[in-house]
């Protein structure tokens, strides 16, 4: 049996050429999920999000702790790195706040 990996595409280009025609919703779709899977939080929504030189760049605001009442609920903004295939690299939470009080103004 000979060698076929000369045959063989590389499937880390493959990957790299079927990622970068994501659109804009199924990179954050993508990155809401990973975030989720990795904190074990769901992400409510989106507060920013562009591309870098080192791929994406977004914010997103999760509920950490449900309280009763909802408007004094922990919520957290987190921030989420992407490589250029839309694969998280990195996060951080970058504040944390009551719901009722609203995101702190940076």
């Amino acid at each position: 049996m000979g060698d076929n990996t000369a045959n063989t595409p590389d499937r880390s280009s493959n990957h790299r050429a079927a990622s970068a025609r994501l659109s804009a919703p199924e990179l954050l779709r993508s990155a809401r999920e990973q975030l989720a899977e990795l904190t074990g939080l769901t992400p409510e929504t989106v507060s920013r999000f562009e591309r870098t030189e080192d791929g994406w760049v977004l914010e997103t605001e999760v509920l950490e702790l449900a309280r009763v009442p909802e408007t004094m609920s922990l919520m957290a903004l987190y921030e989420v790195s992407l490589d250029p295939d839309g694969m998280l690299t990195g996060y951080r939470r970058v504040s944390r706040y009551e719901r009722a009080r609203g995101r702190p103004q940076t």
